[in-house]
């Protein structure tokens, strides 16, 4: 398989906007009775190419949300869109999961499922066809979709990588 080479960025001063993809209730049964904490899967995005993804976990909803999205802005990475979709097809698999994205026409929007979905709109895609072809888990899914979007890669950088014209890459 290819090796991957994610496009790393540094969160500065981004203006990334937040979703909750999942929240866990863990209970820990104790002498003095239940204890309860929480797990929350979060994506952060500026909605134009940049996306993250990140796990918190806490005694508390809240407090877990919060250090999820800290945990997502420490794993942003850039992805390539091109007229509101991305470049090409990609398969990827993450544990038990996965995902295949393809690029679609204007006005499609976005099909994919609720965890790809978040992914996909955080990162700005407006037209993309996607499914979830494994395990439906939640962290999984969104690893893989995050794993998909890291392997993307420009037109102009394949056309670089294989000495051949912008035009051969389009018409083969």
């Amino acid at each position: 398989m290819a090796k991957n080479s994610f496009n790393k960025v540094k969160a500065g001063d981004l203006e990334l906007k937040e979703k909750v993809v999942a929240i866990n209730r863990v209970t820990k049964t104790t002498k003095g009775g239940r204890t309860f904490s929480f797990s929350a899967l979060v994506v952060v995005g500026n909605e134009n190419g940049v996306v993250g993804h990140g796990l918190g976990k806490a005694k508390e909803v809240q407090e877990a949300i919060t250090k999820g999205i800290d945990d997502a802005k420490k794993n942003l990475i850039k992805v390539p869109i091109h007229h509101g979709t991305i470049p090409h097809d990609q398969l990827a698999k993450e544990g038990a999961a996965k995902v295949l994205v393809k690029p679609a026409a204007h006005g499609t929007g976005v099909i994919a499922g609720g965890s790809m979905r978040a992914v996909l709109e955080s990162a700005g895609i407006t037209d993309v066809l996607a499914k979830s072809l494994g395990s439906a888990n939640p962290h999984n899914v969104v690893k893989a979709t995050f794993k998909a979007l890291g392997m993307l890669r420009e037109p102009i950088q394949v056309a670089r990588t294989r000495n051949v014209s912008m035009k051969k890459v389009f018409n083969g």
